[in-house]
């Protein structure tokens, strides 16, 4: 599996988990665990585009990885 494609799935993996994360959020009455919930969704935000930006990166780096 090139780079490209691991970052790409990791950043389709990011994706799942955050939108977990904001059901759970959704889910619970607990006011603290709705706080930390959101907390982490927010970071895997940050996650995902830091890896937005690389593979950007990356496609400009290689021209083969870029998507078409």
């Amino acid at each position: 599996m090139t780079v490209a494609a691991n970052v790409n799935q990791c950043l389709s993996t990011i994706k799942g988990i955050e939108a977990q994360l904001s059901l759970f959020a959704l889910n619970f009455q607990d006011e603290k665990a709705r706080v930390v919930l959101h907390e982490s969704m927010m970071l895997m935000e940050e996650i995902k585009k830091d890896l937005q930006t690389r593979i950007t990166e990356l496609e400009l780096e290689e021209p083969q990885y870029k998507k078409t």
